[in-house]
């Protein structure tokens, strides 16, 4: 596909095209289930805490073992570890929705299956760091990485919209059913890719221990510092996701189709960032960009904390989607073109735990402050986190930018060594 535009450069690989497309479908299946069940789990119990716990238990296994993901992710072939994990959450949703629309569901459900889908992320997340690595050339995978925020985002917009309509008129079950049914589109374009060596090499198995990637984490601050950001963040900020339905019920007074709506709408946001990475061809500036993203998340927070007003809100949410997103997907990039592919699965494994992983820490405790504090203290306490924390690192920044370079260009001579490609490329400032 030779005439893509520039921001879509990635798609010229047939087998990256195929992964798009399947996890596109996938990705919208899951955001009506994320929605369906937060309101779900809100009908059934009415309390912030629960709200808390079920996002604790769908997201804490990410953060007990990942690790043992990403050693797997190196270990083993990525591509058959993520059919068998996209095959597992097939049966998980299918189970859930069978529940819901059979009238059984009981709380205790939701918690065990959201249990055992983050067991299954665990294993997922860094399987798929390390496979879109592997669909496209080193050059493309800032591309790669971008549209995959967009991907993701995409379905953001589009899986809420639908979730709030068809709660608001049939129920959750629906929603549950067809996110089962979606699994087979990304199962399907991962059977029928055509994979090299790259994809079915296995590693030999005495070059991985887990203890590794830490190793190479606390080594190399430039990566350390972008992971903790992003912990803190995830930490502090992501309980707002949580508390939503509370918004939108309790506060906005828009129940299950204003809950849709704010999601999608920060969703919105969230594809325009994912678009303005994918527009670039290196990570020159993406260290200021992180720096005042965390701080602009921070501050939408805290005004959407402050907001009774429906619309004022949704617009908060334009904002609020589009920093996370680029302060996320540029991370996500910057660690990716630094670390070596040998520990490629042990890092990212370590970026899903801050990033997934800190989040149902922060959910459990940010549904326990709601209830005691109600949930717009409880956001603005989180923004103001997020604020001083993208504080520190912007005051941080020279001293990260020099050993953000030395680790690019390491790993750059490194590659070329070993490929005999050519020269490194030109990263700039970082």
């Amino acid at each position: 596909m030779p005439n893509l535009p520039d921001a879509l450069r990635a798609l010229r690989y047939r087998n990256y095209r195929l992964f798009f497309s399947g996890q596109l479908i996938s990705l919208i299946g899951t955001w009506m289930q994320t929605v369906a069940q937060s309101w779900l789990v809100y009908r059934l119990t009415g309390q912030a805490a629960m709200l808390g716990l079920v996002a604790f238990s769908g997201q804490i296994p990410v953060f007990l073992l990942a690790t043992l993901g990403g050693m797997a992710a190196d270990r083993l072939r990525a591509h058959t570890l993520i059919v068998i994990t996209q095959s597992s959450s097939l049966v998980l949703t299918l189970i859930l929705a069978l529940l819901t629309l059979t009238g059984h569901v009981h709380i205790w459900h939701i918690v065990a299956i959201s249990l055992l889908l983050g067991v299954v992320n665990a294993f997922d997340i860094p399987a798929r760091q390390v496979f879109v690595a592997q669909t496209v050339d080193r050059p493309d995978l800032m591309n790669a990485i971008a549209l995959n925020s967009s991907m993701f985002n995409g379905a953001r917009i589009i899986g809420p919209a639908v979730a709030g309509l068809l709660v608001a008129s049939v129920g959750e079950g629906w929603c549950f059913l067809i996110n089962s049914v979606s699994y087979v589109a990304v199962i399907t374009g991962l059977l029928v890719m055509r994979l090299d060596a790259a994809h079915t090499r296995r590693a030999p198995a005495g070059e991985h221990s887990i203890l590794e990637g830490f190793r190479f984490i606390l080594g190399a601050h430039p990566v350390r510092d972008l992971l903790v950001l992003l912990g803190l963040m995830s930490l502090m900020g992501m309980p707002y996701s949580v508390l939503m339905p509370i918004f939108a019920d309790q506060i906005l007074h828009g129940g299950a189709k204003a809950l849709g709506l704010l999601m999608g709408i920060s969703g919105v946001g969230a594809l325009a960032g994912a678009f303005s990475l994918a527009l670039k061809r290196s990570p020159k500036g993406l260290g200021h960009w992180i720096a005042a993203c965390a701080m602009g998340f921070g501050a939408a927070l805290i005004a959407f904390s402050l907001s009774r007003n429906l619309l004022f809100s949704v617009l908060i949410m334009l904002p609020l989607g589009y920093t996370f997103m680029v302060q996320m997907a540029s991370t996500n990039t910057l660690i990716q073109m630094m670390i070596p592919d040998a520990l490629r699965g042990r890092v990212m494994s370590v970026y899903s735990m801050m990033f997934m992983g800190m989040a149902p820490i922060g959910a459990l405790l940010g549904g326990t402050l709601a209830h005691r504090l109600g949930a717009p203290l409880t956001v603005a306490l989180g923004g103001g986190g997020c604020l001083a924390a993208g504080l520190v690192f912007a005051l941080r920044l020279p001293r990260w930018r020099q050993g953000a370079q030395l680790l690019y260009r390491f790993e750059e001579a490194m590659r070329n060594v070993e490929s005999k490609e050519g020269p490194p490329m030109n990263t700039g400032n970082v």
